[in-house]
């Protein structure tokens, strides 16, 4: 008879007279065993003794909450039998205690992979284009987030049945979770997600090459170089908001105009290039700078920077969503002037700190610690390689894309997927460029979505959790090999590789690959000399081409325009004066490299711009300037020559005869043997006033 079934009789038991009979107990008390109620005979009260005290040696040796259900505790991996089973039932007291729990197997979303998995060998399955490898345990939240999305649960209705002993292989085996009572997953249960296959194999080189500009028939002045971004609509803005923010504040205009506009613009310029300790020294007695103290006052400089304003503020209730609402129009309208530059095929994303230390911008003010200036405003930027900066984005928290048309279905998207789609919707043909950005931005979800909704392809560093579930050598492995090891594996024709340099650095694209190799120079300490080592072309390609934004901040940082204010908008207004500045000189460095010219530095650059502002379309008072401080020492001084913007703009060039006769004749700027007494009072040139000889007349005619 069998002793933990006592009803079961065995084909060879023979029923003894002499033996007495046993009752069980009532299954009531005891389910799990199936006794009965009433026990009668010592040998069923041993046997429940000995049952009382392998339970509770049971419970003192596993202190977990298990189900209920006994089917759940086979055993997954050996046969099951009805004796085995029993046993189970009888020996494992975890199904007398704990809270209940129901169990779902939750499966992949096409149930016959795997059943088709248990018949296949493990070769088979490598080439079934449905294959889904195993992801591995260890992958951050962020892996699993990206790769979640495909995924469905098995509903809470479904029955389980007890698994056997299969054919291991590499297909995903029902999992079972625990769910609560209304048949919703419990929290610290992630969805499962979709494994894929990485092979170590190279994917196709789809690098675009550089592309050609056409060159300009001749260069333009810096100046029309500069209006490119900063445009005369911009300016008659500031003059608008300017005098309308001056009646707000003391219910009188301050009745600035478009000359002064310029002329405070070309003080900002020339203070960049010029720095002084404090705003005051420029027109001090022992620090007086020419350049910026003859072009006005400082009283009335002081003045237009106190009242410089870029909007209406009784619009703010119109903008209440918009925390950069004070800065917004300029802001937009560079925005707009910069998108319409032709860019190169390789284009960059990355984040720029405008300093700003102030408490008055509230949640504004951004802090990163791996950045020059640590604390200011967060603006996101796509540029170039050259530096040149195409579009521009002003972040400020949960509000950044208000303003942008964003589609439904990409406003759940995180903070880096949706900077990256807005910014590179306004390349003109994305389907012919690369973007390249660092590992705040990267993952093998962006690259696949700028692929598949706005065509363009994506290379840059990536954290090892983001790269959708690969397996490549760790870091600790990977030091031990010699240097500029890589390794490398794709999924879908995106790579991700693992290089060691000085430290070892992951990159995921689906642009560039491996081949061809090439080589970078690194120092050796053994031979003390720089060698050559090999790199796969995925390095090259990132390093070539994507310091563009930071070259833009280091030219912006050479001449920066001094805009320390308790307002804190007025720095971002400084910034994009700058922006401008840098930008019209890197488009004018790239259009005479083509026209096989030597460009003038950006210092030069920026004073040209400084000038012509303040001479350009302006009225000049006849008379003697007026000197205060040092004068110069008598001697040859070279006189600069005035800017063709202002030459030709047609206003005021009056010719002025010398006023005395010990007053030496100057040459004449136009032709090379003329001497005149005659001086253009607006440029300050001598030119020819005779009647066979009119150079006066043809130096201010354009041809």
């Amino acid at each position: 008879m069998d002793p933990y079934n006592p009803e079961v009789k065995k084909e060879n038991d023979t029923e003894d007279e002499a033996s007495p009979s046993i009752i069980i107990p009532n299954t009531s008390l005891y389910p799990q065993f199936g006794i009965k109620e009433d026990c009668e005979g010592s040998e069923n009260d041993q046997f429940m003794v000995e049952v009382k005290e392998e339970i509770d040696v049971k419970v003192e040796e596993e202190d977990l909450p298990p189900p209920e259900d006994p089917l759940m505790l086979c055993d997954q991996e050996g046969p099951s039998s009805e004796e085995s089973r029993g046993e189970k039932r009888k020996m494992d007291a975890r199904s007398f205690y704990g809270k209940r729990r129901d169990l779902v197997a939750v499966i992949p979303e096409d149930g016959d992979d795997s059943d088709d998995g248990l018949a296949d060998d493990g070769d088979d399955d490598v080439n079934d284009p449905d294959f889904t490898a195993n992801i591995n345990e260890d992958d951050s939240d962020d892996a699993v987030s990206d790769l979640s999305n495909d995924d469905e649960q098995m509903p809470s209705g479904s029955t389980v049945q007890p698994c056997f002993k299969k054919r291991k292989v590499n297909t995903p085996q029902p999992k079972l979770v625990p769910i609560e009572k209304n048949g919703a997953p419990t929290s610290h249960v992630s969805d499962p997600i979709r494994g894929r296959l990485w092979r170590k194999r190279d994917i196709d080189n789809s690098y675009p090459l550089e592309k050609n500009f056409t060159a300009p028939d001749e260069l333009s002045t810096p100046f029309q170089y500069f209006s490119r971004y900063f445009t005369p609509e911009l300016v008659d803005l500031l003059v608008q908001q300017t005098n309308l923010y001056s009646v707000q504040e003391t219910t009188g205009s301050i009745c600035t105009t478009v000359g002064e506009m310029q002329m405070f613009l070309a003080v900002l310029l020339y203070m960049g290039i010029c720095s002084l300790p404090a705003m005051d020294d420029y027109w001090s007695v022992h620090f007086r700078y020419p350049l910026v103290a003859d072009i006005m006052s400082s009283k009335r400089f002081k003045c237009l920077k106190r009242y410089l304003h870029f909007v209406d503020n009784h619009k703010k209730k119109d903008t209440q969503d918009d925390k950069f609402h004070k800065v917004r129009p300029v802001f937009e309208m560079v925005r707009r002037q910069c998108k319409k530059i032709e860019g190169s095929n390789h284009q960059s994303v990355d984040e720029v700190m405008v300093p700003y230390k102030g408490t008055r911008a509230g949640t504004l003010r951004q802090y990163v610690k791996n950045k020059p200036h640590k604390w200011g405003f967060k603006i996101y930027c796509r540029s170039s390689s050259s530096g040149i900066v195409h579009d521009l984005l002003l972040y400020q928290g949960t509000t950044t894309f208000n303003d942008e048309d964003l589609p439904e279905n990409e406003k759940d998207f995180l903070l880096g997927e949706k900077v990256m789609l807005v910014l590179c919707r306004s390349i003109p043909d994305p389907s012919s460029c690369v973007v390249f950005c660092d590992n705040f931005f990267t993952s093998y979800k962006l690259v696949k979505k700028l692929e598949s909704l706005i065509s363009i392809k994506c290379l840059g560093t990536v954290r090892e959790s983001r790269c959708g579930g690969v397996e490549l050598l760790s870091d600790k492995d990977m030091k031990k090999q010699e240097r500029s090891y890589y390794d490398y594996k794709s999924s879908e024709d995106v790579i991700a590789i693992k290089w060691h340099d000085n430290k070892c650095v992951t990159l995921l694209s689906n642009a560039v690959g491996v081949e061809p190799e090439g080589a970078v120079k690194r120092y050796d300490k053994h031979k003390k000399c720089k060698i050559d080592i090999p790199c796969p072309s995925i390095v090259l390609a990132y390093n070539k081409h994507m310091g563009g934004i930071d070259l833009s901040d280091m030219l912006v940082s050479l001449y920066k325009t001094p805009m320390k204010s308790h307002r804190w908008y007025l720095p971002l207004f400084g910034y994009l004066l700058d922006l401008s500045v840098a930008n019209s000189w890197l488009l004018y460095k790239r259009e005479a490299t083509l026209l096989k010219e030597s460009p003038m530095t950006l210092k030069c650059f920026r004073a040209e711009i400084a000038g012509t502002l303040v001479k350009i379309n302006q009225k000049v008072s006849v008379g003697r300037p007026i000197s205060r401080g040092i004068t110069p020492k008598k001697g040859n001084v070279k006189k600069a020559k005035p800017s063709k913007d202002v030459r030709y703009d047609g206003i005021d060039h009056w010719p002025m005869p010398t006023s005395s006769e010990k007053q030496a004749r100057g040459r004449c700027s136009l032709c090379p043997k003329g001497v005149s007494g005659f001086r253009c009072t607006k440029c300050n040139v001598f030119l020819c006033l005779k009647n066979k000889q009119m150079c006066f007349v043809q130096y201010h005619t354009k041809t």
